[in-house]
């Protein structure tokens, strides 16, 4: 007994070439121009009659659901018709290659759509190549974005707001929504501004009378969930118990997830901050969270030594990460499916790489001033002030290659995988404690002045970097935002400027602060507080309309009370960037504009 799985192959090939008759005499009895056919019968119609049928699906409007992604819907009926006997008898390559001349047509025709296009053969050759080309260097995970000299972080416009009284621990944006975490166990969505029309970058040919204000205007607060203590022996509760430390929301903009005291993990819906589920796996407290990035893969460090890894889309917990030997305090990661935490007294950087199943290990804490022998104190600073690095603190990726992490004593390190050692450490980047007291630090009538300890290094609080960019901004209780770029060779760090702090502030070239820094809570510092988190993102398509810096900011730690400022405030401060070009822009049609006056004023004289 025979049947179509046990026949031979000969017998099968022979009922295909049966059945391909039965479509050309149904396509020669159709009135209708264009024949849509379905399942075995349209795979098994002749191949000039696919051709046909494929180039009408493409530029015309009638198009099957069965067609593969790969092929380009064009709208216009009257040019389909004609592509469909002059592509009649096209080669794959030919095909491949009319395609990709119709995806550089349309992305030229967006380009020149841009409002800061000039000259046609200037964007064929420039800006649509660079498009071109920062697509192949993302995809590849490369830095290739060099934004730190076209933005004016000394130009910034600043807002600050505030809502309750708690020290807020972390902060996350998805355009144009903020989270925030405070230790009052509340978890806020915050709808930041949108920039005036009359900012930068400039929209129109000439300037106004009057110059653009900087916005005022604080976020408003769209909705909070509060953590419920009472819950805490409920196990099927799917809000936070305890206090949150950590948020992140999905690119997406789907989900919200956060982590806390109570050894949970929540996710919430981000449109109005639901709780949808609780992950309990972890064993202590949750102190970092990273999203993939362009998924909703997300990866959790705790103190229990672990690093997690999630897949919100099924909600659904993946795998462990084992390897630390101390508590875990941040992770970062970018588009590969990687990621790099920081192990606090272990004193070691590890790079994950989960398909593999491997790690890699940095070792830092080995000399004063930084990580290594190599890096010494610099000339001119006391050697007293030096600390040993006692905990790496923060770890933010540049690319999926480079990284830098901020530690306990003020170093700032820049590391590659190809390296064990660091590539360029800043030892005190944010400068050291104002010395104390003789009375601050003895109780005697009479201290000796011997007894007084050095000056103090300020560790890095927070740090957060551009992905794919040279851009690097960190945070301690100084007063400002440190901003420093990649140099050209990716092996040294730079210092750019400040945000929120006076001119004082700004490091020498060294990497260091002099005795112009001033104290902490002194006229002229903004950012008032401990920075316990940055985030940011960029303004407009493409970043053109500058840098949103969002910093939270309190009296104490995010993780403990062992440092506390009575004139810190609890809140955030928002930087709004403008960028180096439109200013540029700005300039050249002032100087445009009075040219022209002149030549009219000349003209009324003769």
């Amino acid at each position: 007994m025979s049947s179509f799985f046990t026949a031979p192959g000969a017998q099968k090939k022979r009922k295909r070439t049966v059945a391909t008759e039965a479509p050309k005499k149904r396509l020669a009895t159709t009135k209708t121009p264009r024949a849509v056919t379905k399942g075995p019968a349209k795979q098994a119609a002749a191949p000039k009659k696919k051709a046909i049928e494929r180039d009408e699906s493409i530029s015309g409007s009638d198009i099957d659901s069965d067609e593969s992604g790969d092929d380009i819907q064009d709208r216009s009926g009257s040019e389909g018709a004609s592509d469909e006997s002059d592509n009649e008898g096209e080669t794959a390559a030919e095909k491949r290659l009319r395609l990709a001349q119709r995806y550089l047509e349309k992305t030229r025709k967006e380009v020149e759509l841009d409002e800061y296009a000039f000259d046609a053969e200037e964007i064929d050759r420039d800006l649509l190549a660079e498009r071109l080309q920062e697509d192949v260097a993302e995809s590849k995970g490369k830095v290739y974005r060099r934004l730190a000299s076209e933005l004016e972080f000394g130009q910034a416009s600043h807002t600050q707001f505030r809502w309750n009284s708690a020290s807020v621990t972390s902060v996350a944006v998805c355009a144009p929504y903020a989270y925030t975490t405070s230790k009052d166990g509340y978890l806020t969505k915050w709808k930041l501004q949108d920039l005036p029309k009359d900012q930068w970058p400039q929209t129109t040919r000439r300037k106004p009378k009057k110059p653009p204000a900087p916005p005022k205007r604080r976020p408003e607060r769209i909705c909070f969930a509060k953590a419920n203590p009472s819950k805490a022996k409920d196990k099927s509760y799917k809000g936070h118990t305890g206090a949150p430390l950590t948020v992140k929301a999905s690119q997406d903009g789907k989900f919200v997830v956060t982590g806390g005291l109570d050894r949970r993990l929540v996710v919430y819906n981000a449109a109005d901050l639901t709780p949808i589920r609780a992950f309990t796996q972890h064993r202590d407290i949750v102190t970092g969270l990273a999203f993939r990035r362009g998924t909703n893969q997300l990866f959790s460090c705790s103190k229990d030594r672990t690093v997690k890894v999630w897949s919100l889309d099924e909600l659904a917990y993946v795998e462990t990460l084992f390897g630390h030997q101390d508590e875990i305090l941040d992770v970062d990661a970018l588009a590969q499916e990687r990621c790099v935490s920081v192990g606090a007294r272990d004193r070691t950087a590890r790079y994950w790489k989960v398909p593999e199943e491997s790690q890699l290990v940095f070792r830092g804490g080995g000399g004063e001033g930084g990580s290594s022998k190599k890096h010494k104190v610099p000339a001119g600073i006391d050697p007293a002030s030096a600390a040993h690095e006692g905990s790496m603190d923060r770890v933010a990726m540049i690319d999926d290659e480079i990284f830098v992490t901020g530690s306990d004593n003020g170093d700032l390190a820049l590391w590659s995988i190809q390296r064990k050692k660091p590539l360029h450490v800043v030892p005190r980047a944010h400068g050291i404690e104002p010395p104390l007291k003789p009375s601050e630090a003895s109780a005697d009538e009479v201290p000796d002045p011997k007894i007084v300890p050095a000056p103090q290094p300020r560790g890095i609080t927070a740090l957060r970097t551009i992905p794919y960019s040279d851009v690097i901004l960190s945070g301690s209780w100084d007063g400002c935002v440190r901003v420093w770029r990649l140099s050209e060779d990716k092996r040294k760090i730079e210092v750019v400027g400040v945000l929120g702090g006076p001119s004082s502030t700004i490091a020498t070239t060294n990497g260091t602060t002099g005795d112009g820094a001033k104290a902490q809570g002194q006229k002229g510092d903004l950012v008032r507080g401990i920075i316990n988190d940055i985030a940011m993102f960029e303004r407009g398509e493409r970043g053109r309309d500058g840098l949103c810096v969002v910093v939270v900011t309190g009296k104490e730690m995010r993780l403990g009370r062992w440092k506390n400022l009575k004139e810190g405030r609890c809140g955030a401060v928002i930087f709004e960037v403008p960028k180096v070009e439109s200013k540029k822009q700005q300039q050249g049609e002032d100087d445009e504009t009075q040219v022209n006056g002149r030549v009219e004023d000349s003209e009324g004289d003769d």
